[in-house]
């Protein structure tokens, strides 16, 4: 899996709504993309390019609102976030 930049991700993830995936890969996108959001306005605009530290700041947040989730609903999201970390860059 490979983005471009920030904006290229999220369109990914806007898409999945009109393709044919699970209940749980939509939550765990919309759930995450307000994640990715918030750590991407404090690196830069939806141009920057997707980075280790932006990585790192998106699952920083995710643990800290990790009791938001039900442990079911936690893991959906952590497994999906697992996914998505391949096109973060070192």
């Amino acid at each position: 899996m490979n983005f471009e930049n920030l904006t290229a991700l999220y369109h990914y993830l806007d898409e999945q709504v009109s393709l044919d995936v699970s209940a749980d890969e939509l939550f765990a996108g919309s759930y995450l993309r307000g994640f990715i959001s918030l750590a991407g306005s404090e690196f830069g605009d939806e141009s920057q390019t997707l980075t280790q530290a932006l990585a790192e700041s998106i699952d920083e947040k995710l643990t800290a609102a990790r009791t938001e989730l039900s442990p079911q609903d936690r893991q959906i999201v952590q497994d999906y976030w697992q996914h998505l970390q391949s096109a973060f860059t070192a």
